[in-house]
Order: C-alpha cells, then structure tokens, then sequence
C-alpha cells in the first residue's frame, strides 16, 4: 500500500439523494431548511444549494419513484451533515424547525460540535450541526475530546 493521504483542503461536494416524491422533498428541504432551488430536470431530478452553489444537495426519482424509504438495517446512507457557519445559525435553523413542527430525532453535544438529528420525509438522515472553533477540540494533553451528550435547546435557542 502507498502512502497516499488525501490533500486537507479536499471537501465533500454535495449529496446526491434518491427520493420517492420530489416535490414533498423540495418542500422539505427548501421549505423547512431553506435551501434555494438552483434548477430541476423535469419533473424528476432538482438541485439545490446555500448561498448560490451550483449545488449541494441533488435530488432524483430516477430509481425511487413512489417507493418506500430504504430499509433501516440495510446499508446506506445514514446521514447528511450539513455544516452550519456559526451557533446562532443553528439556532435560527431550529426555530425554523420547531415553527414548522417538523419532528427532531436527536439532539447532541459532541463537544467538537452541537447538532441537531431529523429525518427528511424518505426517512434520510440528516444532521444540521456547527463545529467548535478548533482550539476547542483538545483536552489539555492534545487528545481530540469527542463525547455524545444531551444537548441543551433551551440554551441553543437564547441566541
């Protein structure tokens, strides 16, 4: 095996996601999330982004039409992360949420990150989260510190 590493700078693009109904799902993620519709290919597939972005997140019926969400235990995709620039964004984002009354599945401090778990309507997982300046992310010997702890929405939602 070589010792090829991958360049730091590299980042994940977009998501690409098979969907059953691409308007409920355009609904849901431009509606509830706030994502801007870039373009669609008919009435099959649609792209959408933050701030511009050709796109971040595809969306496609092309193998999924009208079926039921992926089975649970089953591999796949467990979820999509989607990086908030700062806390205050992901609490704007969970008042957007808890207005709409979509549900949550999960809340967690991760202690390099905050992140808030729910399901899009074909049960996709998504997390929107906000990372910790990175200086926060050590312990005093240097060991990156990553837990999985309740976290407090009151507090979130102050900002």
């Amino acid at each position: 095996m070589d010792n090829y590493k991958i360049p730091a700078q590299t980042r994940i693009g977009h998501v690409h996601l098979k969907v059953s109904n691409l308007q409920r799902s355009l609904d849901f993620y431009c509606g509830v999330l706030g994502f801007e519709l870039i373009t669609t290919y008919g009435d099959q597939a649609a792209f959408i982004s933050a701030g511009g972005y050709h796109h971040h997140i595809g969306l496609n019926t092309w193998h999924s039409k009208d079926s039921g969400p992926a089975p649970e235990r089953a591999p796949g995709l467990y979820h999509t992360a989607i990086l908030y620039p700062e806390r205050k964004d992901l609490a704007a984002i969970l008042r957007k949420i808890l207005q709409a009354k979509y549900p949550i599945t999960g809340a967690s401090d991760h202690g390099v990150s905050e992140a808030i778990y729910l399901d899009d309507p074909d049960k996709n997982g998504v997390e929107l989260y906000w990372d910790r300046p990175r200086e926060e992310w050590f312990d005093v010997n240097g060991k990156l510190e990553m837990y999985s702890k309740r976290l407090d929405l009151e507090n979130l939602l102050t900002l």
